[in-house]
């Protein structure tokens, strides 16, 4: 359901035009209306090799408790000198190069920890439902207050215990020859946050994210390191939510769309999505006829208020989608079919020649931190349905931006807002 409003403007700078004098015949209209949205968990949403683990814990009304944990091979570099029989260990730390955190109460110590595989992780797809075995007593922990420092590389001591298991294997065994026989006996490393951080931190993988063993030779008074990476590492993401007794308790199935009473979210790395009915501009485009499109904007908010050191999803794209709530794709190469930025055309030539959708420059929603507001222009897009050119697909909102990879899934951030929000604000003129 849709509310539209209409109203002729007498004074068109009301709503941002400049008509030349000559113009005066031109009859120029505001209107506005809204459209409706439902939610939608993805399936099979992929989180292998996203370069970034994604560790948090986090608990929220709308959508109950999310638990994120990063597993990650280690890399080890043969070539590099081994300790000697005689060398003596001084320190081991695990190293976490943290790259984003969004969380609050950041001013309290949160407890990061590292633990042993227990089975590896295989040259395979994960999805973020998926979860490893691990040993329960971490290898490294640590208690971070992080304040204004939200990019740091933290240092977690490993464990005697461990520490001295490595090191002698390091000096003497078989399991550092080479790369396969290391990963038989330390698989890889699931990384998480203590439960109720009600944090999430973002930990890029590399050549500073790894095991640090410094130890020295008899005689030696200063340390020599020995690293062990995640650089070149196979890794995913898992996430365990809990939405029982929440808006959200609802969506169970995924693809399939849930109304979650007044309000709507999006959640990233759990799938979490919008879509939005867009059968309202059918009604709209129906009643014109001869008339010129001078802007129409697309608006998503306000949002609800986001607690005090956490942050929204940045930016939304619009990918089209059916019945089958689905990311539609181009046939000939599997491209995702998005509205395109305005003043770009929404469809290209195929190189047979023939027109087919356009997929270079998808629309963009930027989230306007004053207004607390997603915002686009669309109007080239309108056009294009008015004109005939397209087919009006209902959308799916998912939280990227074309650059820099896919930030939907590097990171567990969010938003929620009253369903009622999503509006369409349309400047048009027409000859008297």
């Amino acid at each position: 359901m849709s509310l539209l409003i209409i109203s002729s403007c007498s004074d068109p700078s009301t709503v941002g035009l400049q008509l030349a004098p000559e113009n005066n015949q031109i009859g120029v209209f505001f209107v506005e209306f809204e459209l409706d949205a439902e939610v939608v968990l993805l399936d099979s949403f992929n989180t292998t090799n996203q370069s970034i683990l994604v560790v948090g814990d986090e608990v929220d009304p709308y959508f109950g408790k999310t638990r994120g944990t990063g597993y990650t091979r280690l890399f080890l570099d043969v070539f590099e000198p081994r300790p000697g029989v005689d060398s003596k260990l001084d320190s081991a730390f695990f190293t976490l190069d943290v790259v984003s955190v969004n969380g609050t109460d950041l001013d309290e110590p949160k407890l990061f920890s590292v633990h042993r595989l227990s089975e590896p992780i295989l040259d395979t797809l994960y999805y973020n439902f998926d979860e490893l075995m691990f040993e329960q007593t971490p290898i490294a922990s640590y208690q971070v207050t992080f304040l204004e420092s939200k990019d740091t590389t933290l240092r977690l001591p490993v464990t005697e215990e461990f520490a001295d298991e490595l090191f002698d294997k390091m000096r003497r065994g078989i399991e550092f020859e080479d790369l396969f026989q290391f990963r038989d006996y330390l698989p890889g490393v699931a990384v998480e946050i203590e439960e109720g951080a009600n944090t999430t931190a973002g930990i890029n993988l590399g050549f500073q994210t790894g095991i640090q063993v410094y130890y020295s030779a008899p005689g030696d008074t200063v340390s020599v390191e020995y690293s062990i990476t995640s650089a070149s590492s196979r890794s995913f993401n898992g996430v365990r939510s809990d939405r029982t007794g929440t808006p959200t308790d609802v969506v169970q199935i995924p693809q399939v769309a849930y109304k979650t009473g007044s309000k709507i979210g999006m959640k990233a790395n759990l799938g979490m999505v919008i879509k939005v009915d867009t059968s309202p501009f059918d009604e709209f485009l129906d009643t014109l006829r001869g008339i010129t499109f001078n802007q129409i904007n697309l608006e998503l908010g306000e949002i609800d208020e986001v607690p005090e050191g956490q942050n929204p999803i940045a930016s939304l794209v619009m990918n089209f989608t059916d019945d089958t709530n689905n990311i539609l794709t181009r046939s000939r190469d599997g491209q995702p079919l998005t509205v395109q930025r305005d003043g770009q055309p929404q469809l290209a030539l195929d190189p047979d020649g023939n027109e087919e959708p356009s997929t270079i420059a998808p629309a963009i929603l930027e989230y306007d931190e004053n207004e607390e507001k997603y915002k686009v222009q669309i109007t080239s897009y309108t056009n294009a349905i008015y004109r005939d050119q397209i087919m009006r697909k209902d959308w799916l909102l998912y939280g990227n931006s074309p650059l820099g990879g896919d930030a939907f899934k590097r990171s567990l951030r969010q938003f929620v807002m009253d369903n009622n929000k999503i509006k369409v604000r349309v400047i048009y003129s027409k000859r008297n």
